[in-house]
C-alpha cells in the first residue's frame, strides 16, 4: 500500500456514514460541527473499507459484471485488492516500481503508446528515462476504458473479426505476467520480467465519474483538511495491470531479419541466434501464444566494432582489435496467450516464426538439455500450473473451470513439445503435429494442494475441429 495515501480514521459501530452533501455549514458551505463522523462519498462505495458491506461490493455482482465486460463499469473495482506493489522475493523489481510511483507523484506521468489495440503506457523514472511498459486491465481491447477508438469501431462494426474466441476476455495482463513466470521457471530468459501491479496516473484513461470524484475529494481536502483526512483514498483509483521492464536498444525482429538476408550473421553469432530463437519457440508453444508476429518480438544486435584506441597501441596485433558481436532476443506482447481451447472457429492464429528459415532446423542439443528434463517431470509441470493458479486467481473474475481448461491446453502443448524434442524434430514440424489437450481429473491447484495425488489421472484428447481459415 502506498504510504503517501491518507487513510481514514477508525469509526465506531454507532457512528453514521454520511454523504458530504449532507454536511453543510453556514451559507450552504460544506462543513462540520461537533465531533465529525467518518465521511466518504456514497458513490465511491466500491473503494470503501472492506469492512463496509454494500451492494456495490457484492461478489456475485462482480462476477456478473466480469462476464459482460462491454457493459460493465471500469474494472479497477473488479480486481482483488490484495495485489501489492511489494515483492519480497525481488527487491530490485520492487525498487523499480517505487521509482515509477515517485515519478508519478512528481508529475512525470506515463506516456500512452500509440501502437497496439489497447491502452499501454511507457512508465518513466524521475529523470524521465523509460523503465517499463504498463498495460491496465480495464484498457484492454474488450475493456470498457479502451482508449483506442479504431478498435472501438472494429468492435462495433465488425464484431465477428474482433477478438479471439479461444481466449478469456480481459485477462491479457495476467497472460503477460504468466508468460514471464513460465520463462523464469524454465530459465529461458527471453521475456522481460513482468508482474501485476497497481498504478494511478492522470494520463490513464478514466471515466468522467472517477475524475469528478477525484477533483471533489481534492477540493474538499484543500478547504476542509479535517474532513479530507477521513477519505479512504485521495486521487484517482489505482489500476491493476501488467508492468514489464523496458528493454533498451532493441528493434522489431522484422527489421533485423530483413537485414540478415542481405548481411548474413557470422557463423558463431548465427548459432547463438538460433539457440535464442528456439527459446522463443518453446515459450510460445507452451503458452500457445496466438499473437506472435515478427513485430512483437525484438532483436538487439551489436555489430563487431574495431577498438581504435587499442589498434593504435598495438598496431601489429590481430587480436582484440574487434569487440565481440552480441545478439539478444526479447519476447514482448504476450497478452494473447493461455487459451482455454485450441482455435477452432474462424482463424488458426499461427506462429509467424514458423515461416522463418530458422524453424526448419532441428532443435539443438542445448535446448533439449535445458527444457526436456523439467518438462518430463510431472511434479514440475504441476508446480508450474500451481504457480499460474496463484497468479490468475488474483483476478476478481477468476473462473476455476476456465483455468482448468487453460491448463489442459498447456499440458497438451507440453506433451507435443517433449515428443518433438525427443524425436529431434524442427519447430516447423512441431507446429504441424496434431493439437491435443491433456485433462487432469482432479481440479485442485495452488499451494494447498497435496503433493501426492495417487488417484489422479490424465486424459489425452485430440482436437477434431479445424478453423475455417488455416493460413491466418
Amino acid at each position: 500500500m502506498d504510504p503517501t495515501v491518507p487513510m481514514s480514521l477508525p469509526r465506531t459501530a454507532d457512528e453514521p456514514l454520511v454523504s458530504v452533501l449532507d454536511v453543510e455549514g453556514p451559507n450552504g458551505s460544506v462543513g462540520m460541527t461537533g465531533n465529525p463522523p467518518d465521511v466518504t462519498l456514497l458513490t465511491d462505495c466500491a473503494n470503501a473499507s472492506p469492512s463496509i458491506t454494500s451492494p456495490c461490493t457484492s461478489p456475485q455482482r462482480h462476477q456478473n459484471k466480469e462476464n459482460t465486460p462491454l457493459l460493465a463499469r471500469s474494472d479497477h473495482d473488479l480486481t482483488v485488492c490484495a495485489i501489492s506493489n511489494t515483492f519480497p522475493d525481488d527487491q530490485q523489481y520492487t525498487n523499480l516500481i517505487t521509482q515509477a510511483e515517485v515519478a508519478i507523484e512528481h508529475a512525470i506521468y506515463p506516456e500512452r503508446i500509440p501502437q497496439g489495440s489497447s491502452g499501454s503506457y511507457f512508465v518513466k523514472s524521475v529523470d524521465g528515462k523509460i523503465i517499463g511498459v504498463f498495460k491496465p486491465k480495464d484498457e484492454e481491447p474488450y475493456g470498457l476504458l479502451n482508449p483506442k477508438w479504431t478498435k472501438w469501431m472494429q468492435k462495433s462494426c465488425c464484431p465477428c473479426c474482433f477478438g479471439r474466441d479461444c481466449l478469456i476476455l480481459n485477462q491479457g495482463y495476467l497472460s503477460e505476467a504468466g508468460a514471464s513466470l513460465v520463462d523464469q521457471k524454465l530459465k529461458l530468459n527471453v521475456v522481460p520480467k513482468t508482474k501485476v501491479v497497481r498504478l494511478a496516473s492522470e494520463t490513464f484513461n478514466y471515466s468522467a465519474i472517477d475524475r469528478a470524484k477525484s477533483r471533489t475529494k481534492r477540493n474538499i481536502t484543500e478547504k476542509f483538511p479535517q474532513i479530507g483526512r477521513r477519505f479512504h483514498r485521495l486521487g484517482l483509483p489505482p489500476k491493476a495491470g501488467s508492468f514489464q521492464l523496458f528493454v533498451d536498444g532493441y528493434k522489431d525482429a522484422e527489421f533485423w531479419l530483413r537485414k540478415f538476408e542481405s548481411e548474413p550473421l557470422p557463423p558463431a553469432i548465427q548459432k547463438t541466434f538460433q539457440l535464442k530463437f528456439e527459446r522463443v519457440v518453446v515459450l510460445d508453444y507452451i503458452i500457445r501464444n496466438t499473437d506472435r508476429g515478427n513485430d512483437n518480438w525484438l532483436i538487439k544486435y551489436k555489430k563487431p566494432e574495431v577498438d581504435e584506441a587499442q589498434s593504435q597501441t598495438t598496431p601489429n596485433s590481430d587480436w582484440n582489435l574487434v569487440e565481440g558481436p552480441e545478439i539478444q532476443i526479447a519476447a514482448i506482447d504476450n497478452g494473447l496467450a493461455f487459451p482455454f481451447k485450441h482455435p477452432d472457429e474462424w482463424r488458426t492464429y499461427p506462429y509467424h516464426w514458423a515461416w522463418l528459415p530458422q524453424s526448419r532446423l532441428p532443435f539443438s542439443k542445448e535446448i533439449k538439455d535445458l527444457v526436456l528434463p523439467p518438462l518430463l517431470d510431472m511434479n514440475f509441470v504441476q508446480s508450474l500450473c500451481d504457480d499460474l493458479y496463484e497468479l490468475f486467481k488474483t483476478d476478481k473474475g477468476f473462473d476455476k473451470n476456465a483455468f482448468h481448461k487453460q491448463m489442459s491446453v498447456m499440458r497438451g502443448q507440453i506433451l507435443n513439445l517433449t515428443q518433438a524434442l525427443r524425436d529431434s524434430k524442427s519447430p516447423l514440424q512441431l507446429v504441424q503435429m496434431p493439437v491435443v489437450t491433456v485433462e487432469r481429473r482432479r481440479k485442485t491447484y495452488g499451494k494447498s494442494r497435496a503433493r501426492a495425488d495417487s488417484d489422479d489421472t490424465l486424459t489425452q484428447r485430440f482436437s477434431t475441429r479445424s478453423p475455417f481459415f488455416s493460413w491466418c
